[in-house]
């Protein structure tokens, strides 16, 4: 995901198997419903919280720090909640949804799709969406260094607060000083597209630098497997270089991943211009199992969105342990109901 600056591609596989199967093995302990006053203080089973529940998420932090980084997090939510709270560290994405899967985990802090994934398969709740840079979803950037075959209208200069670079736009992708990021705009100059144009895709797992790029050129009518020239590279930083150097005419990546390379390529803000914006992309964000009681679920989902406010050490771990800046209870769950659409395009 995104892999916008707004977020920094990080997501880094993390611990070994052992060690996460450990991890699991003590949320075994959290089944046992308990019969005390901690929760709503119903008579119905049904509505009686458990003695523990367990957070599964897989970390930005490295190895030994897992333990300290996590445990500010939990003992957060412990406290808020009266009942334990444990974290248990997933080696991907995929875990975390199959640790729900499994009851070993009952909240999960994941990506977009196994967000998708979850809700589909385990009806889990989508609770909270990632905040990063002050949004939950981003847009990726057609980017070119040939704006007269597909900008319509003149090019113009924007400021990108996350780094106050000027950057190059056109076709209404920004209208005022300060670059926006919000799509769509701009996609019917991919119907432009003459046949073997050297396009740079990233790999097919990513969202923002082939999924929703892809689907964008095939709903402007290109045939993306025969109608372009595919210029594979690796990471956002190496799409936009790819156009600046002129290995390819058109790219794509996260915006605004011109920030990246602007100490390499001085002058990438004039050279490429970004003249599209595809749908918005999500971010991920948190997700509880059907099993846990309502009450409890709106009290965890309070305590969570007021986290990183709740102390400058609580906002220091949120972006140390995960890359965030917040969370925010306005899910859009349309957004992660789309992107499922997509995927589900590149999984047949």
């Amino acid at each position: 995901m995104r892999q916008n600056l707004r977020q920094p591609t990080r997501q880094t596989t993390l611990v070994t198997a052992l060690a996460a199967a450990s991890a699991l093995a003590l949320a075994g302990c959290s089944a046992e419903a308990s019969g005390s006053d901690s929760g709503g203080g119903s008579d119905s089973e049904a509505t009686e919280w458990p003695e523990e529940i367990t957070l599964s998420l897989v970390p930005s932090v490295e190895g030994e720090d897992l333990a300290e980084a996590l445990d500010p997090l939990t003992a957060y939510l412990s406290d808020g909640l009266g009942i334990s709270v444990e974290g248990v560290v997933a080696t991907d994405y995929a875990a975390t949804v199959e640790a729900l899967g499994a009851d070993q985990a009952q909240v999960l802090i994941t990506d977009a799709g196994s967000l998708y994934t979850a809700m589909e398969q385990y009806d889990a709740e989508l609770i909270l969406r990632d905040v990063r840079f002050g949004a939950t979803s981003y847009a990726s950037i057609a980017m070119t260094n040939n704006p007269g075959a597909y900008c319509t209208d003149e090019v113009v200069t924007a400021t990108y607060g996350a780094t106050g670079d000027e950057l190059s736009y056109c076709n209404g992708t920004e209208t005022g000083p300060e670059a926006a990021g919000q799509g769509p705009a701009g996609l019917e100059a991919l119907a432009g597209l003459a046949e073997g144009t050297p396009v740079a895709l990233q790999a097919a797992t990513s969202p923002a630098g082939y999924q929703y790029p892809v689907v964008a050129m095939r709903e402007q009518g290109i045939d993306t497997d025969t109608g372009i020239q595919q210029i594979p590279v690796e990471g956002n930083n190496n799409a936009v270089l790819a156009v600046a150097n002129g290995d390819a005419e058109v790219g794509f990546a996260y915006w605004d991943a011109r920030s990246t390379v602007t100490e390499e390529v001085p002058t990438v803000g004039e050279d490429v211009v970004v003249f599209a914006y595809t749908e918005m992309i999500p971010n991920g964000g948190v997700a509880a199992a059907p099993s846990l009681p309502e009450d409890l679920v709106t009290e965890l989902t309070t305590l969570m969105d007021e986290y990183a406010d709740s102390s400058e050490e609580a906002a220091a771990v949120m972006f140390d342990l995960v890359g965030l800046s917040d969370w925010s209870a306005d899910t859009a769950e349309d957004e992660i109901t789309r992107y499922g659409e997509i995927l589900a395009q590149f999984s047949q």
